[in-house]
């Protein structure tokens, strides 16, 4: 392929906070938002009156679905300095639903990308600024980028793979189902009516919360995730807040001692990364003594992942992950289970069938 001439374009893979950089690498997507109006430009009009979004953003969307085209360059960018990726644009703009909860952001505005270098758990960096902070979407003119970009050799440019097939549609998961598949697996009648009692009530809670602000991390714990772990069993003997670092602590039985520490729970305030708080909750859940902790739940109130330790060791990627406001059977963009089993893993009474 020759690259003499062509667009190049930085894109960003989120911020420090949020990093999606290995979901676009996986994907063969660049991902842009916010996407949940719908696709562009049908979303303009709404995007400037009732999100009030700013001029620049609409401008970026704009550069994103419109000025992007088939055959243009892609650097994915993490901040100034760090390069991720290089890969040429396939086609055209997509707006796809299942990029719709990119840990917390709605990002179903795409492009396909074949990416023709990614990094190899280090970026290739250069000086701070080289590449341009703010919009998602910006034109390059860094000279030791574009040098660096026409310097790959024959072999790269040449790569032929297909894309990477983007996942299946997942499907909304009402609670009569949710509610039967928790009776299948062994959970109590009664239980099921607790939750049942209380999920309305927290999907209203979080509705309201997305709509107006989110909470802080102090109201996720005492509004939403107290009461959901209290409704899926957990009794107040068994938890314990702001215990010894961990948020919230539950325990499998009395006393509250780090051998009877079963699940450790990692609270952040909306408009944080949730599933960032995995390698915090792991660090509370691998101390000393405490090789009978086999959860880590990690929580915003609205979105929940849940992890439990497999031959001794908890995974990066989530089992099960959970969106109140947005019920899926499956979250393939994590390859992980949904609702269902999110609610299950989360419940008392359930125990890793393998540790």
């Amino acid at each position: 392929m020759d690259i003499a001439g062509k667009k190049i374009w930085q894109v960003a893979a989120g911020d420090t906070d949020r990093n999606y950089t290995d979901l676009c690498l996986y994907w063969d997507v660049i991902v842009n938002g916010p996407g949940s109006e719908g696709r562009w430009p049908e979303c303009e009009n709404k995007l400037r009156q009732e999100w009030e979004l700013s001029s620049r953003k609409i401008s970026d969307l704009r550069r994103f679905a419109e000025e992007m085209t088939d055959g243009d360059l892609v650097v994915l960018r993490m901040g100034t300095t760090d390069v991720l990726g290089v890969g040429v644009v396939v086609g055209e703009y997509l707006w796809n639903e299942e990029f719709g909860d990119v840990d917390g952001w709605d990002l179903q505005h795409v492009r396909r990308v074949k990416w023709l270098w990614k990094y190899d758990g280090t970026p290739k960096r250069f000086d701070t600024y080289t590449l341009k902070f703010g919009d998602t979407v910006q034109s390059i003119d860094s000279q030791p980028v574009m040098d660096w970009v026409h310097s790959f050799s024959a072999e790269i440019l040449s790569t032929k793979r297909p894309l990477t097939r983007l996942p299946d549609p997942s499907k909304d998961v009402g609670w009569e189902d949710i509610a039967e598949y928790l009776f299948d697996h062994g959970v109590a009648s009664n239980a099921i009516g607790k939750i049942t009692n209380e999920i309305d009530e927290l999907v209203r809670i979080s509705k309201w919360y997305q709509r107006t602000g989110g909470p802080s991390e102090a109201e996720t714990v005492a509004y939403l995730a107290i009461p959901l772990l209290r409704s899926l069993g957990w009794t107040p003997q068994k938890m314990a807040i702001e215990w010894g670092g961990v948020d919230i602590a539950l325990f499998s039985t009395l006393p509250r001692v780090d051998n009877n520490l079963t699940v450790v729970v990692e609270a952040k305030q909306k408009g944080y990364a949730c599933l960032n708080a995995q390698s915090q909750a792991k660090t509370y859940a691998e101390q000393e003594g405490r090789t009978d902790c086999n959860r880590l739940i990690v929580t915003d109130g609205l979105r929940y992942g849940v992890y439990f330790r497999q031959d001794g060791k908890f995974p990066n990627e989530p089992h099960a992950y959970l969106n109140l406001t947005r019920m899926r059977n499956a979250y393939p963009l994590l390859k992980c289970k949904g609702a269902k089993e999110a609610f299950l893993f989360m419940s008392a009474d359930w125990v890793p069938q393998v540790m």
